[in-house]
């Protein structure tokens, strides 16, 4: 069977840089951090450049944790900007990979399967990633890292732990190599899918390394980690029988749809209720949209970080699928007051719709009024039809405009961060 060669290629700080680019400035020598600081000192870097990382300062630090007397730029977030450089990013890539051989990991960060391009451009993975980087730097100005493995985590590790070390930001490994040269590599937490909690655990039994977890025992590890054991044992060997063809052609058993959000500041439960509404009624758009309904809904609310109390979690069924806001926002309005404890206040709220199917496949319930809900569900039809021709916010129901809303900020944003392009 012919061996494969994936590459796997991140761009560097990539809204960072992309903030450096549009003000004309080098993204490895600028000072420059992506954060919006009309929040609090406390609010994440969603990106710095190298040449803060050059000073010590960590990624995604929070503002007050850079140290004073540094002297850098702050550019607030724009994530419709960052979302079409990276569109013209994977044009690029389509230049000389199939879209069938690519599988977009993140914003800032693809996997290719190279295997049968090679001969095709008469060129080793190496000088295809070389080729790949040099022009989405020539052509956007954005550098990029280049992993190369005979599997996709080998691929990642490579980017992620040696490409940086390169002069060229190219790192390459097999399973041997990976042995060689990572087996006795510390940290653990540098390795994909090891966390600080994983690596915790192995430490209290005096494994540090991944060539210590090679060599231990299987039944030890599926005593500590169950199931999950297998993958830990694999990637420890550098092992990864996953595809970019499999992960195309991989379904879910089931869907699920979710909202979430951390709030600006501590909000009462009053307050809280108004939050509540406001993602139930967001969330029955966004199915009404795809013509999707479901049956049940999970809440999950965080009390406020001075508390350190465990977090409120409940979910609702309900008598018959629907995306109606007619049903669904009183019945999750219902499941907050009930787990929910109103003397504390709250910080973050997941709503979920969980088990979502087609529309086609709803049977209504004889004790409702068939009616009503089809008249509820011609409004909502109006408004998703308003809000996609003049925007999001062109629209908004009363609750919207209280003080302590959110929907009208979030519909400004885009992934909890500021969406504009300019």
């Amino acid at each position: 069977m012919m061996k494969r060669k994936y590459i796997c290629i991140d761009l560097k700080s990539f809204y960072a840089s992309v903030e450096c680019v549009e003000r004309g400035l080098d993204p490895m020598t600028t000072r420059l951090v992506v954060a919006d600081i009309g929040r609090t000192e406390k609010t994440i870097c969603l990106a710095i450049t190298p040449a803060m990382k050059a000073l010590g300062i960590k990624n995604r630090c929070r503002i007050f944790e850079i140290p004073k007397g540094i002297d850098y730029i702050v550019a607030m977030p724009r994530m419709q900007k960052y979302i079409d450089y990276a569109a013209e990013i994977y044009g690029i890539y389509l230049k000389y990979i199939s879209k069938d051989d690519i599988h977009v990991y993140s914003i800032d960060e693809a996997f290719m399967d190279v295997t049968d391009y090679l001969n095709l451009y008469n060129l080793t993975a190496g000088e295809l990633g070389q080729l790949i980087m040099n022009d989405i730097y020539n052509s956007l100005g954005i550098r990029a890292t280049c992993g190369i493995g005979s599997n996709l985590y080998l691929a990642k590790i490579a980017l992620d732990i040696t490409a940086k070390h390169s002069k060229n930001f190219i790192g390459e490994l097999d399973e041997e190599s990976f042995k060689n040269k990572l087996w006795n590599y510390r940290p653990l937490t540098d390795f994909w899918r090891i966390g600080s909690g994983i690596a915790r655990r192995l430490d209290s039994y005096g494994i540090m390394t991944m060539g210590d977890i090679a060599k231990c025992q299987e039944d030890f590890l599926y005593n500590i980690f169950g199931i999950d054991a297998e993958l830990l044992i694999d990637h420890a060997w550098g092992r990864e029988s996953t595809t970019i063809k499999q992960i195309k052609a991989y379904k879910p058993g089931s869907n699920s749809i979710s909202s979430g959000q951390v709030l600006a500041c501590d909000y009462n439960h009053k307050d809280g209720e108004i939050i509540i509404k406001e993602m139930a009624d967001m969330v029955c758009l966004e199915m009404v949209e795809k013509n999707l309904i479901t049956k049940s809904l999970t809440l999950h609310v965080g009390y406020s970080n001075r508390l350190n109390r465990k977090a409120a979690h409940g979910t609702v069924s309900l008598d018959f699928e629907t995306n109606s806001d007619l049903v669904i926002i009183p019945a999750v309005v219902d499941l907050y007051n009930r787990i929910v404890n109103p003397n504390f206040p709250i910080r973050r709220v997941n709503l979920t719709c969980n088990g979502v199917v087609q529309e086609e496949c709803r049977q209504y319930s004889f004790f409702v009024d068939i009616g009503e809900l089809e008249r509820n569900n011609k409004i909502q039809k109006a408004m998703i039809e308003i809000k996609n021709k003049y925007g999001k916010n062109a629209i908004v129901k009363g609750m919207d405009l209280q003080d302590r809303a959110t929907t009208m900020e979030r519909n400004e944003q885009i992934g909890g961060h500021r969406a504009g392009r300019e």
